[in-house]
Order: structure tokens, then sequence, then C-alpha cells
């Protein structure tokens, strides 16, 4: 195919990694699926409701995940493109919309919304790629085999109720978290290979980086929302400095360093698509999902800061220890160390150090949240110090 009617995006030039608008312009709808998601589990704070919420967090995650690796590969400022973008994005509003009762009544809004997106954008791409080297196109066409086979359980799942339900999904969920590992392996057609998914280092970066942005700032929406309703007092006022205190540090934490470091190495690596297969497609569901759980703890700690139920306890204290974690296993992927970083290991400890104090009901809810708060800000100064320090030491 010539160049002047290729799809794909453009590898080596100064642009070639730049985020499009039409890209930004398709993670709105993913603003409101963020927003859905911690409302769900606030509503339904309980073992049953945060399964069925993860359930539905990482296949939010999935389907946006694989929306970038197409977008990394394909051209979004040429007009096809574009317009397959546009088509995604009405699922992804009836995905979004249906998470609340995607359990109940709209299971099968879900479910349909996901396997259209997933079968229906690996069918494009095939179509897109026509003409180019086949290696391209045998990798669409093992994908495609994949989602189809997942989508059979999505569907089957959303005809089921109750465990059920759940139980067809996580199998569903569990076949598309396998298959990248996998290589999408299919008899007949063989598996991929690393060289076949050569990526964009710059775009995948940034990609991810704008993700945590969108689900950063929906817990600062949820923050000032809930903040606007309530009385101002000591309690509240301090609740609400806690909880941006709390976002504010977990910025610093992800984008200070970590993230511009890990930028830098897969733009430069010689193997990208091996980095952004584990580094920014599996671990970064940790960060992501740490954010949202500490944007329901905020609420709960604005709402009720004397008291917290042992459900909200956990998520006061889950939240920031899955941003740390996928955060230390990012940064330990991602360079060159024999163990993550020390000041995570320490904090990850600090967290889970509370929890058995904080089920004995010795904390508030607002104690908490400062404490947990505080130990987010020990890991940011304590990594930012100890970089500084590093680059500054004679012969470093």
């Amino acid at each position: 195919m010539s160049s002047s009617r290729s799809l794909l995006r453009g590898r080596g030039s100064h642009d070639s990694g730049k985020v499009g608008m039409v890209e930004l312009f398709f993670d709105l709808v993913f603003v409101f699926a963020v927003t859905q998601l911690s409302h769900s589990l606030l509503a339904q704070l309980s073992i049953t409701g945060a399964v069925q919420v993860a359930l539905m967090m990482v296949a939010v995650w999935w389907v946006w995940i694989f929306t970038s690796w197409v977008t990394n590969w394909l051209d979004p400022e040429k007009l096809p493109i574009r317009l397959g973008l546009f088509g995604l994005m009405v699922a992804g509003l009836l995905l979004s919309s249906s998470i609340p009762k995607a359990f109940t009544d709209k299971g099968l809004l879900f479910a349909g919304a996901f396997v259209f997106m997933q079968v229906g954008r690996t069918v494009f791409a095939i179509w897109a790629v026509r003409g180019e080297p086949l290696n391209m196109t045998r990798n669409f066409q093992r994908i495609l085999a994949w989602m189809v086979l997942s989508g059979v359980f999505w569907i089957g799942g959303a005809l089921l109720e109750g465990d059920r339900r759940l139980a067809c999904w996580a199998v569903a969920l569990l076949i598309e978290l396998i298959s990248p590992s996998l290589y999408f392996w299919v008899p007949g057609l063989g598996r991929s290979t690393l060289t076949d998914w050569n990526v964009e280092g710059n775009h995948m970066a940034e990609r991810c980086g704008l993700f945590v942005i969108i689900a950063l700032g929906e817990s600062l929406l949820v923050t000032g929302a809930t903040f606007a309703e309530l009385t101002l007092d000591g309690q509240s006022l301090s609740a609400f400095l806690i909880a941006v205190l709390g976002s504010v540090a977990m910025w610093w934490v992800y984008f200070d360093t970590g993230a511009e470091r890990a930028h830098h190495r897969i733009a430069h690596s010689d193997d990208p698509g091996r980095q952004a297969r584990i580094a920014y497609t599996y671990l970064h569901v940790l960060i992501v999902a740490g954010v949202i759980v500490s944007a329901v703890a905020d609420e709960l700690v604005l709402v009720h800061p004397g008291h917290a139920s042992d459900a909200g306890i956990i998520a006061i204290i889950a939240g920031p220890w899955l941003f740390l974690l996928g955060n230390a296993l990012f940064k330990f992927v991602m360079a060159d160390r024999i163990l993550p970083p020390l000041s995570h290991l320490v904090g990850l400890a600090l967290l889970l150090v509370l929890l058995p104090f904080a089920l004995n009901q010795l904390f508030s809810a607002l104690l908490l949240g400062a404490l947990t708060t505080a130990i987010l800000i020990l890991v940011a100064a304590w990594e930012t110090l100890a970089l500084h320090e590093k680059v500054t030491l004679p012969g470093h």
C-alpha cells in the first residue's frame, strides 16, 4: 500500500508519537466511566460489590488500552480511523451508562457494548491494514479469534443472573487478560511476536499517563462536589484538604520522575513491545484502581469523618496501597533495579500496619485519611529527595 493511502501511524519523526485531539476527545467517554465505577463502588461497599466493580473496572481499562494499542499502530488523523473512534465512543457511552446496573437489568447492554468494541475494533483494524505486511493482518486475525471466544462468555453471562453472571464474566475477562501473555496463539495461525507489536513508545507512555490524569481528575471532582454539599466546619474543611493533598501526592508519586523516566526508557528501547505489554497494559490497571478506590475513600471521609465501617476502613487503606503497589511494580519493570523503590515498599508496609489498628476503631475516619495521605506524602518526598541526591552526588 502506498504511503499516501496507508492508514498506519508514522514512525521515527518528531510528531509520530503525538497524541491526537481525537484521542483526547475519545477519552472523555472514560471520564464518565471512571465516575460510574467510583459511584458504583460507593453504593455497594461490600465484598460482592467490590468484586463486581473490580471486574468492570478491569474491563473498562482493557477496552481502553486495546484501543490505545490500535491507535498506536493506526493514524487517528486519517479520516477512516477517526470515524472508527467516533463509533467506539458511542459504544463506550453505552458501556459506561450501564455500569451501575450491569449486574441487574443492564447486563446485556454492558456485555453487548463491550463485545462490540473489542470485536468491532479488531475487524476494523484487519480492514485498515489490508495491503500492509502479512504479519500485521495475522496479528489482528489472532486477536479477533480471542475476542470472539471471550465474547461468547460475555454475552452468555449477560443472559444469566447473580453469581452465574459474575462467574461467566470472570471467565470472559480471564480469557482476554491471558491472551497477550500467550501472544494470541491460535491453532493454524500460530502466535504473534513482540516484533509484530512494534509500538511508538512516546505515544503509549503519554496515553497511559493521560488515563491516570483522568482518574485523578475524577477524584478531585468527587472531592469538590461532595465538599460543596457539606456544612462548612473544621471537620469538613480538614477532610477536604486531606483529600486534595492525597491527590496531589499521588500525582507527585507517578508524574514527578517515574512517568518521565519510563517514558524515556520505552521511547529509546530496542524492545518497546515487551515493556508496553507488561508495564503499561497490565501494571497500570493497579495504579488506576488505586486512584478510583481513593476517590471513594475521600468521599467516605468527607461525609462521615467521625466513623467508618470495616468496608470503609479497608477502602481508605486499599486505595493508596493499590496505587503504591502499581507504581512500585511499574518503576521496578521500567528501571534497572534489583528491587522496587524502597520508599514505595516502606509506604506499603506502613499502610498494612495501620489496618489492624483502624479495624479496632482506634482512629476516626478523618484521622485515618490523614495518616494515609501522610504516608503518600512521605513516599513522594522520600523518592524525590533520594533521586535528587543520586543525581547531584559527585561522579554520578
